[in-house]
Formats: C-alpha cells, structure tokens, sequence
C-alpha cells in the first residue's frame, strides 16, 4: 500500500493543484464553477495528513449505510491521518463546497494539536458524514471564506495563527452540529442499539463466547457497517451508556443466568461467558451489582 509522507505528494497523487503552502492547502467552489476533481479511482492508501471536506452533489440522492439522503444540501466529511482511504469511479460526481488538507506537523507546537485527537468524527466512516442543514452550511462556509482569505493573501508571522485558530473554530461547530445529528436521527440511533444487543445474542447462542472470547468492539462495529467510535458515540448519546457499558451489561446479565445452574463454579461461569481470568469477571459483576458473584448467588437462594 502506497504511503504519503507530504502534502504536495499526496495532492499530486490526486492529480490536484499544488498547495501554496507546504503543509496547507484549501481548494473552494462555493459559488460559480466545481471543486478540481481528484482522480477517478485508487486502490488503498494512507498518508499523514487531516482532511476536511464539504461535498455538495449536483443532483440526485446518495445511499450512505442503511440510509438515503438528498445531497442538495452539503455534507461534512473528516479523515485523520494514516487512514485507508479507497475509491472507484463510482463514487465521482461533479461537486461544489470545499476541500481542506494539511499535514499533521501544520499543528505542531499548537493547542490544537492536543485538540483534534479527541473529536472523534476523525474516527467516524464515511456512512456517518456530517450532514448540514442549510443554516448550518452558512455557518461553515462563513468560516471557510475567513481561511481562504488568509490562505491566499501575503504570509506573514500570524498567518498561521489566525488558520488555525478559525480550524478550530470549524471543528467546534462540527462537534455541536454532531451533537444535532444523533438526536435527530433518534430511530436509527434505536435500530442501532437493537442490532447491537441482537449481534451480542446470536454471537452468545453461537458457542462462539466460549470458544473465541468476549467479541472485540470493532467486531461488532463492522458486523453493523459502522466504525468502532461511531457506535459508541450513538449509544452514549441514546442511552448514556457506551458499547462497553453495553457489552458488559449483556455478559451481567447472561452471568446472573449461568450462576443460577447447580454445579457451575464461580470460574466455570466466568470461561462460558469468555473471561480469560475468572478474578476479572467476580470484580465486574461486583462493580454493576454491587455484590460478587457467590453473594448474588446466596441471594437467590435464600429467596
């Protein structure tokens, strides 16, 4: 897999314009005209820098995971360094919007630089792109006018300050319009967590918990056509629990019903649910039921 270590590598890989900056470069079509087209199609690379992205197609609908939306209105996409990215020609339209990419040395020695590991729409797939109302769109491009102008007029010692600074600014808004998305999209938020603890039931009543271990999240994410963060960021939002308060409250769950069988030990119960180290599992169960399994078990008992 081809890796890019520079910006100008990377956009003439894409067949774009070269940056006017090393390690920063802002393409716009708000207007009049379309953004420079990249290249049709590429098998899977990676290079190190941050893309931010608002598409506009022209016409027609556009199926992102389960979902069909109208792209009259724009839609937000954000890549982190070292990511696979992968296209065909398939997924080319002529476009409006805009298109930023810096490399990650651009932030170096910033606030910034410690800030934008913990937005987590980095992490998201592109099925869970921003999508923007028409009063949100403004709000951005507003934004994005401020960074082209900076980007294009003469450099001096606080350019760089003021194009990181309304970056900053661009990636609050986008947590806040974040925030509006997952409540807006309550019923798939539902269907999410449903598919969720319905992958957790036919992964236990498969064998597969005692054979393979306690499923890795990024399992269950893929088997549901979602990133890791992604799935964790809609169920907090939904029920304010994260996947692995979830997964942890399923293998509760099953435990109270594997301790109720006669003959079970307390380590027999801990490897049919997947625990490598049955200690691990008696200190979760005390933490959620505030009592070790033996205790939980007396109890029914005595009941």
């Amino acid at each position: 897999m081809q890796h890019f270590k520079t910006l100008s590598a990377y956009l003439s890989y894409l067949e774009l314009p070269p940056p006017e900056h090393p390690m920063f470069s802002i393409y716009t079509a708000m207007g009049e005209g379309f953004l420079p087209c990249p290249k049709e199609s590429s098998p899977p690379i990676s290079n190190d820098c941050y893309s931010i992205s608002l598409k506009k197609f022209i016409a027609g609908d556009l199926t992102y995971g389960r979902t069909k939306y109208d792209f009259s209105n724009g839609a937000l996409f954000f890549v982190a360094p070292r990511q696979i990215l992968q296209w065909d020609r398939s997924a080319v339209f002529e476009q409006k919007g805009f298109s930023i990419n810096f490399h990650e040395d651009f932030l170096k020695g910033t606030e910034l630089a410690h800030q934008i590991k913990k937005y987590g729409f980095f992490s998201y797939s592109i099925n869970e792109a921003l999508h923007l109302s028409p009063k949100e769109e403004r709000q951005i491009e507003l934004i994005i006018e401020n960074i082209k102008l900076e980007y294009h007029n003469n450099q001096d010692p606080f350019s760089k300050d003021i194009i990181i600074s309304q970056l900053g600014t661009l990636l609050t808004y986008a947590q806040r319009f974040y925030e509006r998305q997952f409540i807006n999209r309550m019923e798939l938020s539902n269907d999410l967590l449903e598919r969720f603890n319905q992958q957790l039931e036919e992964y236990f009543d498969s064998g597969q918990l005692q054979e393979l271990g306690i499923p890795k999240l990024e399992q269950l994410a893929d088997k549901l056509s979602v990133s890791q963060r992604y799935l964790s960021d809609t169920l907090k939002k939904e029920t304010g629990k994260t996947t692995t308060e979830h997964l942890h409250m399923f293998l509760i769950d099953e435990a109270k019903n594997i301790l109720l069988k006669p003959g079970k030990t307390i380590s027999e119960v801990a490897y049919d649910l997947g625990f490598e180290y049955p200690p691990y599992f008696s200190r979760l169960f005390k933490k959620k039921e505030g009592m070790t399994p033996s205790e939980y078990r007396e109890k029914y008992r005595m009941n």
